[in-house]
């Protein structure tokens, strides 16, 4: 019997940031110490987008230089803070310069769907009728795998006035979920952008969107308004028995 697999999920890492005068470096390295530190080595490593703060050639190179010393696969995607031409060259993405990031790996007995959720010089994502095909068979060609789809904006409504204009809308969440209806092998959705922890589910699929490596928010229901906080985070995705399962570990910060 094979033993479990283990994909570890970090998000908007924001090397190059300075969001109320905090380094995001420092808080990297922690998750990366903390991920080291885990009593299994996980089997691959997904970094759900905004890598860079700034999409600046230089901080790619920050990122991929501590990245790897996790000593596991890398399967990037970008975030809308990223730039795709350089994200692709820094962490050898397929797909040509300014081409959606779009691609499928082997984890163990999982599958890694990869799909770029991004408009270029826009903070909400969107997917056109043709991207939506993509991924229909892209999911068609192995329907008896189980799968994961990673993205970078989460199919989900928050309740948070300021985070849901800037996610996906609900049209775009109700067309991608037409295409998640087809594909019952999908067991969990993940993305990031949002800076904290949420979960709700599309056409039956379980979503989370994990936690940033550097800054999370506080929300406010009621005003357009929000707070960052403390601690950094990450997520586990483990396939055991048949199942998935999605946790968070949090990463205390040492004065």
């Amino acid at each position: 019997m094979t033993g479990p697999v283990l994909l570890v999920q970090l998000s908007d890492l924001h090397i190059g940031g300075n969001e109320n005068g905090v380094d995001p470096v420092p808080r990297l390295e922690a998750v990366i110490e903390a991920v080291r530190a885990l009593p299994n080595r996980p089997d691959a490593v997904l970094v759900s987008g905004d890598l860079t703060d700034d999409g600046a050639e230089a901080n790619y190179r920050v990122a991929r230089e501590m990245l790897a010393r996790l000593g596991a696969p890398l399967h990037v995607l970008p975030g809308n803070h990223d730039d795709r031409g350089r994200i692709r060259a820094a962490f050898d993405l397929p797909g040509e310069r300014d081409e959606p990031v779009d691609y499928s790996v082997g984890v163990g007995e999982l599958r890694l769907v990869i799909f770029d959720s991004n408009v270029p010089g826009r903070d909400p994502g969107s997917y056109d009728a043709e991207r939506l095909a993509w991924l229909d068979r892209e999911l068609s060609a192995q329907p008896s795998q189980p799968a994961i789809l990673a993205l970078h904006h989460p199919p989900l409504a928050t309740g948070i006035a300021e985070w849901d204009a800037i996610n996906l809308e609900r049209g775009d969440r109700e067309a991608l979920g037409e295409v998640v209806a087809r594909h019952p092998q999908l067991r969990a959705i993940v993305g990031g952008h949002l800076h904290r922890i949420a979960a709700s589910t599309l056409s039956g699929c379980p979503v989370l969107a994990a936690p940033s490596t550097y800054l999370q928010v506080r929300p406010n229901y009621r005003r357009d308004e929000i707070d960052w906080v403390d601690p950094p985070g990450f997520a586990i995705h483990v396939w055991a028995g048949g199942e998935l399962a999605s946790q968070i570990q949090a990463v205390p910060l040492l004065a």
